[in-house]
């Protein structure tokens, strides 16, 4: 566990004694030359990597260079976390990134490509006991419904093809992960915490993208316009997802689940603007309009914050 202090200010407050700052000082300075030494082998490996993958050109040459990084970040992640952990971890995502672009060049960027880069994904982060990687077999399984991400020159790009589908195939996922954490056992738990987390950024992707342009399902090819959900129209997205953004709201803060309140508030910012603007557009008064509720919402969910103790839970949210 890691903690984050601010030890000058306990003790001007006489929470602790100088000795005891100097003390925690002087060990903090030692795990803090420990991670940077860390980090920098592992840009050197991900240098390395990427010049020798930029060579061989090859996705088995791929394959096989991320399998041999993966097992050395899983030998140092378990073997020796204390000294080198930090560069297991960049090993096991270097290699992870490695086999997967391996594999999905190898596969022409199929559908079972993406299912077998979410099941390694899944089962080294499991094994390595890595949020990350589990995270990332998340996103991967994502890719199998269509999701993508793009980028071009100053601009990001989001994909979600199938808006319901994935609104419906990750909220069962965030629920039956979610379930799974309580019975789990701490080393794990936080590993099924992290997949029913991504699981609930994603449904409020598709949630988000449908609101836009709604779903025509697979029954017609979208035109990626505005509005061109033949099936299921944008607004009926827009209204399905405030309704679902209220519900787990209220949620969480009956149960006190700060990250789910804190993510709700963030998507519902996106939802309102979103709908906002789209209806609005952008002028001077809508502009002041939505800056003035922008600073509502941000002191609003900073009392939230502070009112809740920092204490740990009883259950995973």
């Amino acid at each position: 566990m890691k903690i984050t202090l601010d030890v000058d200010r306990l003790v001007s407050e006489g929470k602790i004694t100088q000795e005891e700052s100097a003390r925690l000082k002087e060990l903090a300075s030692q795990e803090t030359g420990s991670q940077g030494l860390n980090l920098l082998i592992g840009f050197g490996v991900l240098a390395t990597t990427g010049g020798a993958l930029a060579l061989l050109r090859s996705a088995p040459a791929s394959i096989a260079l991320g399998g041999v990084l993966e097992a050395a970040g899983i030998a140092l992640s378990t073997r020796h976390q204390r000294d080198w952990g930090t560069l297991g971890l960049i090993l096991l995502l270097v290699g992870a990134l490695t086999v997967s672009g391996g594999i999905l060049t190898y596969t022409d960027g199929k559908i079972e490509g993406f299912l077998a880069v979410t099941a390694i994904c899944a089962v080294v982060g499991i094994v390595a006991r890595s949020g990350m990687l589990v995270a990332m077999a998340v996103i991967g399984l994502s890719a199998c419904l269509g999701a993508a991400t793009n980028y071009y020159h100053a601009a990001y790009e989001l994909v979600i093809r199938q808006p319901a589908l994935t609104v419906v195939a990750f909220t069962v996922l965030a629920l039956v992960t979610y379930r799974l954490a309580l019975t789990l056992p701490p080393e794990t738990e936080r590993l099924a915490v992290i997949a029913s987390r991504t699981s609930l950024i994603l449904v409020n992707f598709g949630f988000w993208v449908g609101s836009l342009w709604g779903d025509s399902l697979w029954f017609s090819q979208p035109s990626w316009s505005l509005g061109s959900g033949d099936l299921i129209p944008d607004w009926a997205f827009a209204l399905l997802w405030a309704a679902a953004l209220i519900g787990a709201g209220i949620w969480a803060v009956r149960n006190n689940r700060r990250w789910v309140v804190n993510t709700v508030a963030v998507f519902g910012a996106f939802h309102f603007y979103t709908q906002y603007f789209e209806r609005l557009g952008a002028s001077p008064v809508t502009m002041v309009l939505g800056g003035v509720i922008a600073l509502a919402f941000a002191v609003g969910l900073a009392r939230y914050n502070r009112a809740i103790p920092g204490v740990p839970q009883a259950a995973p949210s």
